[in-house]
């Protein structure tokens, strides 16, 4: 059995539609809702169940929008009441980390927190566990600690982190510095990377002292810190908290925690990272949920769907169906076909990041009833 780790208090940003995977994730039904798996259970529900043996069930918040607050109660029965932070509007993962880290460093000064997406794959739970472990031990030493992942092919959809010099952490054998951060690459440089062992995959996973994270973003946006302190100050009191929120939401700059901590804090040297050897995805698109979903071979065809009625032959990629209809295939290689009720997607795993482009282009034309 896990024992908790000391201090440590998981965070899960729950938010985000997955325009990448419309029109099966939906503003009202986003992708952390949906099993993506064929597990039985949500990705939200998988990523509590593994934070649960690291932090316990009465130290996981989660921070998501007002309106899926039923949903996501409904799936975490165990969430604390005072452990749910409604967001009024999507304001990037800077507002919902930072100010679950305000909230919690006002409860617990001394608290070491982590941030974990809630529409992410994980396998390998004890690696992950044992990851996990070195990071709470790199924070304690005063590091803004990521987990970066061990790249294994040259993906072009993932941003990159380059690893520096070991670091000396007692019980954290594997934590080295972070150089720096790198932007998605093209083949040529995503196969250099891989080749070279020295550039991870980030996962976007953070864990800090709370203190440490929340004076990194005083650095460099003052003004932002500024209004997450003032928010998190009215927070516990269902009096000022309203209010507070009113007035000092839509002030929030939207800016992902990438950019306002974890660059500026590496180019200090104040960031570190640790690889993780566990299997991640983060389901970024549908050509990621088809290999997920047929043990990474491209000669299958994945079905999801509890009702799916698929007639297959000679036909490789992805059916995800909704409805009730048969969907027949014959000769297709590497197709999506995603059918709901009030929306179809074709398209094939090569083109799977252009699904946004067709989310945009609802969204300018006023279709807002199928988003």
């Amino acid at each position: 059995m896990t024992t908790a780790l000391e201090r440590f208090y998981s965070v899960i940003p729950a938010g985000g539609i997955g325009s990448r995977l419309w029109p099966l994730s939906r503003a009202d039904a986003p992708k952390f809702l949906h099993d993506l798996t064929g597990s039985g259970q949500s990705l939200l529900r998988a990523t509590w169940d593994r934070l649960e043996p690291l932090a316990g069930p009465d130290r996981i918040m989660v921070v998501t929008g007002r309106a899926h607050r039923a949903a996501v109660e409904g799936q975490l029965p165990d969430l604390d009441d005072h452990n749910i932070v409604l967001e009024s509007e999507p304001r990037d993962s800077t507002a919902a980390i930072a100010l679950a880290a305000a909230i919690l460093m006002k409860r617990e000064p001394d608290v070491i927190i982590g941030s974990f997406a809630a529409d992410h794959v994980i396998r390998g739970d004890r690696l992950f566990r044992s990851t996990v472990t070195q990071a709470v031990q790199t924070a304690e030493a005063g590091y803004i600690t990521t987990i970066g992942i061990q790249p294994t092919e040259p993906a072009i959809g993932f941003g990159y982190i380059k690893t520096g010099t070991q670091l000396d952490v007692p019980g954290a054998e594997l934590a080295t510095k972070v150089d720096s951060f790198v932007e998605k690459p093209d083949l040529k440089t995503a196969k250099r990377y891989l080749h070279s062992g020295d550039y991870l995959w980030n996962a976007g996973m953070y864990i800090s002292r709370a203190d440490v994270l929340l004076t990194e973003l005083e650095r460099h946006e003052p003004e932002m810190h500024a209004l997450v302190m003032e928010l998190a100050e009215a927070w516990d009191d269902p009096a000022t908290r309203g209010p507070a929120v009113d007035h000092i939401w839509p002030r929030l700059k939207k800016i992902a925690i990438d950019y306002s901590v974890a660059e500026p804090a590496a180019a200090a040297g104040r960031l570190a990272v640790i690889p993780g050897h566990f299997d991640w995805d983060d389901v970024g698109d549908f050509a990621s949920l088809a290999k997920l979903n047929s043990s990474g071979r491209k000669t299958d065809l994945a079905i999801l769907g509890e009702n799916a009625r698929v007639l297959s032959d000679a036909s490789s990629g992805i059916v995800v169906s909704q409805s009730n209809r048969v969907i027949s295939l014959i000769g297709v290689t590497d197709i999506v076909v995603v059918d709901t009720p009030d929306a179809l997607l074709v398209t094939t795993s090569q083109n799977a990041q252009r699904v946004k482009s067709v989310v945009d282009a609802l969204k300018l034309s006023g279709r807002d009833d199928v988003l």
